[in-house]
């Protein structure tokens, strides 16, 4: 296994059986992304991304193959160990946000800490710190259904940043906000990269793709393409 690499898999496959019926979501995947790296995970509706991205934030296991995660074989995991790698370890940003809606900006980010029993004062003080880092320094006492979409993925971008992860997963993040709204996200992700974060980004939009430093492409479970994005679009801040 590369020195370098947080994240990778050997042969990796998922095959999901109903009585009789299977069907093979991940093929073989073998993939090693180091430490420091913006990759967008791509590819068409049921190509077998969102099972990878499952598979690699420790949310599914796969039917064979190995996943080595920071270091950790994560099949040899138990229960406990992988909840706190989740918490931990990664950072999740999901298109649908998954914040509590009656619920502050400020004390949706201090969730995961609470979680983890960091004292109060600590929680409050983090909070505030990535709240302010992703430009929403006046909305921390609104609640998540008085903010915009890109608003509220701000929120979960400050809140998948306070347990200081390894790694950000980032599932559609801008499959429900708009185009210039999703541009600011980017920007966002490319500021922390640029500060040494490794991004994993799942997205089927080949405008927002074009954001990350390497691209590989997925089709019927399979890699197709893997390589680094020459075009990078870098948004000027």
């Amino acid at each position: 296994m590369k020195n370098n690499a947080i994240i990778q898999t050997a042969n990796l496959s998922k095959i999901y059986r109903l009585g009789s019926l299977e069907t093979t979501a991940l093929d073989n995947i073998s993939i090693s992304i180091d430490k420091g790296e913006f990759v967008a995970i791509m590819g068409p509706s049921g190509s077998g991304k969102s099972t990878l991205m499952h598979i690699l934030g420790a949310l599914d296991l796969p039917s064979s193959g190995q996943y080595i995660l920071d270091g950790k074989n994560v099949e040899k995991l138990t229960d406990d160990q992988l909840a706190d790698i989740r918490n931990r370890k990664i950072g999740f940003i999901f298109q649908a946000y998954n914040l509590l809606p009656r619920t502050t900006a400020l004390k949706n980010v201090m969730l995961p800490m609470a979680y983890a029993g960091i004292d109060k004062e600590e929680r409050l003080a983090k909070a505030k710190k990535y709240l302010e880092m992703v430009g929403l320094n006046n909305r921390m006492e609104h609640t998540s259904n008085q903010l915009s979409g890109g608003q509220q993925q701000r929120v979960a971008i400050a809140r998948a940043l306070v347990m200081n992860p390894a790694i950000l997963l980032a599932d559609e993040p801008t499959g429900n906000i708009a185009s210039a709204q999703a541009e600011e996200i980017m920007a966002i992700f490319q500021k922390l990269n640029n500060e040494g974060h490794t991004i994993v980004m799942i997205t089927h939009e080949p405008d927002i793709g074009q954001h990350a430093k390497r691209i590989i492409y997925i089709r019927d479970g399979k890699i197709i393409d893997n390589k680094n994005n020459h075009k990078q679009r870098i948004i000027k801040n």
